[in-house]
């Protein structure tokens, strides 16, 4: 396991790319399925330690706010990694590890790299501005730097907050750190 730092080419401002992408429910989601203010996307995987740390935190924002959908996607080889496949995402959701408002799975990786992703966790934070959804946040959910810290700032919630009221998001943006993407054989 080696900690790699993301930080994303993508903007405050920017809109949000397109995607996509079959769901663990049986559903494919696309930006458009969210009817949320604010939409927290997280690339992110079953099996790395960094990941699972904040499992519960995105479970527990999943259900604390009615006006922001968090949604995680997987883009890592399940082939090398087989605790990253579809099915295992899936048992994941069943067993109630992961309690999302979607999980989806990038399986050629194609929009984690639209997204330049190179961790898990690694989070966008956009708010809706009109039909799209802009960028607001990138970076840390919080200040735990190793997956056996314990947070004592969470930098999402104030984002999220921020996003909702309508106001600037004065949370500086913060590299995200994880595992790297395990990037699917071409």
């Amino acid at each position: 396991m080696v900690a790699m730092e993301s930080d994303s080419e993508l903007d405050r401002g920017d809109a949000a790319p397109a995607f996509e992408l079959p769901g663990t429910d049986g559903e494919t989601y696309t930006l458009d399925s969210f009817d949320a203010d604010a939409l927290l996307v997280v690339f992110t995987c079953n099996h790395c330690p960094y990941a699972q740390a904040k499992f519960d935190l995105l479970n527990d924002l999943a259900a604390e706010y009615d006006d922001l959908a968090v949604v995680g996607i997987n883009p890592n080889d399940a082939a090398e990694y087989p605790d990253d496949s579809f099915e295992a995402m899936r048992e994941r959701v069943a067993d109630g590890t992961i309690a999302y408002d979607a999980y989806l799975r990038d399986e050629t990786g194609a929009v984690a790299d639209a997204y330049d992703a190179v961790c898990t966790p690694d989070p966008f934070l956009f708010g809706r501005d009109g039909d799209a959804f802009r960028l607001r946040y990138h970076g840390r959910l919080d200040d735990a730097l190793n997956p056996d810290d314990e947070p004592t700032e969470y930098y999402i919630r104030d984002a999220v907050d921020a996003v909702l009221a309508g106001e600037e998001v004065g949370v500086p943006d913060r590299p995200s750190r994880g595992c790297s993407i395990k990037w699917p054989s071409e």
